[in-house]
């Protein structure tokens, strides 16, 4: 282990802020600037699932199936895993003032086109521009947060945070299910729309830049082979879906193998560049042990997320009977649990460290998604609660301190490279965790109707084979729990242990 220093580096953009010591308390204009940045994310990324709990509803008026359905869901994080590896160039070059107001357009303008959408083909295309924006979004506030607030309140501010990354997604299904009740699918974007302009417009009034910029060079090379990689590998992801009902756009292979190839030659590319300091991924944060395991845990954990909340509206719809109303509300508890846990773990975490908290969070996930494999279709409404109210509380007191220890492990200079790589490896794991859930559920139904199973019964056989899988997967954060260690933030100002 070596102790270095880390390089300064000169803002050349003349509206940048010095950044506060770490004694000294936030001013009341980056709390206005942190605040925004926290309401405008969470807007933007409640829309990540806000169309779980539609499905069957658009399943029927739009005459398509289950597996292209999925897209509206799929589609918009391969939009995000293909943006968001840029954004750790873009944080270093653009000003936060113009990036929140080009995110906040983008989401506004795709909203509009969904709102508007006479059919899958222009809803999927909103839905893409919506998430243009959204990868934009969550890393200009993890890194804005990062460099504006003092390590010894990291912790509380990104309990905050993760408020945005997981409870809004969520309480998606919520939304939708309340919405849907009353009104067409449409209004889900009609009713957002107008507080995304509302956000626009205090942005240009009152987003000052935070973050220090500096010219580095634009390698077009990497873009290209990000965006096979990523998005070779999360559609080769979504298409299992599809192909377990026969249905798959082209053969697994083709997108997969692409996907698998772009990411070894982007891979080279970067570690070629990062020696003059002009990857579009900096690599380097890989050397960090913290942020290591705290990558594991966070993509195990995405994959439980985005699993269950594709799964549970279906199972609660499908084999209990449920309409879209009650569906959401039964899930509201849980992302209560963790909007509630998630500033009470901060706190924790900036006293404990991350140990004590991740330790029992990756059993209680763990342990709710084995009770998960319960679930028949005579099981009551309570248990299906309980269990949901502890698989969020098991992430909530995951999530928190690995964003935290994570990136408070980094060099200064590491930070937006940082988040990039957390936030798209994020939206992966969200594509993997939604087609295996999907995949594994269809693959069980499918067999139990070949044994002569009836529609109902089949659907509950194949929720229990879904969450038997991720259950087994969950073990694997359970491992990796172990290893999570004390983040080095305490050091003085300036030294960083790699």
């Amino acid at each position: 282990m070596s102790i270095n220093s880390p390089a300064e580096r000169p803002s050349t953009s003349p509206t940048a802020r010095p950044i506060a010591p770490a004694s000294d308390a936030l001013d009341p204009r980056t709390k206005t600037v942190i605040g925004l940045l926290l309401v405008s994310s969470f807007v933007v990324i409640l829309n990540e699932t806000i169309m779980s709990v539609a499905l069957p509803r658009l399943m029927a008026d739009l005459n398509i199936t289950a597996g292209t359905a999925q897209w509206l869901t799929t589609g918009f994080m391969l939009t995000m895993a293909v943006v968001i590896p840029a954004t750790g160039y873009l944080l270093q070059r653009f000003s936060m003032r113009g990036l929140f107001m080009t995110a906040m357009s983008l989401f506004s303008a795709g909203t509009l086109l969904a709102a508007l959408a006479p059919g899958f083909g222009t809803l999927l295309g909103g839905r893409i521009i919506q998430a243009g924006g959204t990868a934009i979004m969550l890393p200009l506030l993890m890194t804005t947060v990062l460099n504006a607030v003092p390590a010894h309140r990291r912790g509380q501010m990104m309990g905050t945070i993760s408020i945005v990354i997981a409870v809004a997604p969520a309480i998606g299904p919520t939304v939708s299910g309340i919405i849907l009740n009353a009104l067409d699918w449409r209004w889900m974007f009609w009713l957002v729309l107008p507080i995304a302009l509302l956000s626009l417009a205090v942005g240009a009034m009152k987003v000052q830049n935070l973050t220090e910029t500096k010219r580095v060079p634009f390698d077009v090379l990497s873009i290209v082979l990000s965006t096979f990689a990523f998005g070779g590998l999360i559609f080769g992801l979504s298409s299992i879906g599809e192909a377990a009902q026969g249905k798959e756009l082209m053969p697994l292979w083709i997108p997969l193998s692409a996907g698998v190839v772009a990411m070894a030659g982007f891979v080279l590319r970067q570690l070629v560049l990062q020696r003059t300091d002009s990857a579009l991924m900096d690599l380097r944060t890989f050397t960090s042990r913290p942020f290591v395991v705290a990558i594991v845990l966070v993509l195990v954990s995405m994959m439980a997320l985005f699993g269950c909340l594709i799964v549970l509206p279906l199972y609660l719809q499908n084999v209990l009977g449920l309409d879209t109303l009650h569906t959401g509300l039964l899930l509201l508890p849980g992302g209560a649990v963790m909007a509630i846990l998630s500033p009470i773990v901060g706190n924790l975490f900036d006293r404990f460290g991350p140990r004590p908290l991740v330790i029992p969070g990756a059993v209680v996930l763990s342990a709710a998604l084995w009770g998960m494999t319960l679930l028949t279709d005579e099981t009551p409404v309570g248990l299906v609660i309980l269990m949901h109210c502890l698989l969020n509380a098991g992430l909530g007191f995951i999530f928190t301190p690995l964003f935290t220890s994570a990136l408070g492990s980094l060099d200064k200079s590491l930070y937006s490279h940082g988040s990039a790589i957390i936030n798209t490896l994020q939206q992966l794991a969200g594509a993997a965790g939604t087609a295996v859930f999907i995949t594994l559920m269809t693959t069980g139904t499918t067999a139990a109707l070949n044994d002569g199973a009836g529609a109902i019964e089949a659907a509950a056989s194949g929720v229990h084979t879904a969450f038997f899988w991720g259950a087994v997967i969950s073990l694997v954060a359970v491992a990796a729990s172990l290893l999570v260690r004390r983040p080095t933030n305490e050091l003085p100002e300036g030294v960083v242990i790699h």
